[in-house]
């Protein structure tokens, strides 16, 4: 099944700032690459998609993580949850890894 992704202001922001950073095209590359995997099966394997337990969505959402990138200082994570329609993803925050 693929999933339509929303994102939040804060997200969109953040894609946006990262699309016009050339010091940062790997690393938007990477985020691009993952939201891709994230819409067409967001258990692929690459993301290590797992439940995030500190934080939920607006209405009580179960969070997840995704990561974009893997084994690199200040790795990009990508946090989302369902809904509220069916096949819908919310891109709630995109974020490098301290």
């Amino acid at each position: 099944m693929k999933f339509i992704l929303s994102f939040t202001p804060t997200a969109k922001r953040v894609l946006k700032d990262l699309k016009g950073n050339s010091d940062q095209k790997k690393k938007y590359k990477a985020v691009v690459k993952a939201l891709h995997f994230l819409s067409q099966n967001p258990k692929h394997p690459s993301l290590q998609t797992h439940l995030y337990h500190s934080v939920h969505g607006p209405n009580d959402e179960k969070i997840f993580e995704a990561y974009a990138e893997q084994n690199t200082s200040a790795a990009y994570r990508i946090f989302f949850y369902y809904g509220p329609h069916k096949g819908e993803i919310i891109i709630f925050a995109i974020i490098s890894h301290p």
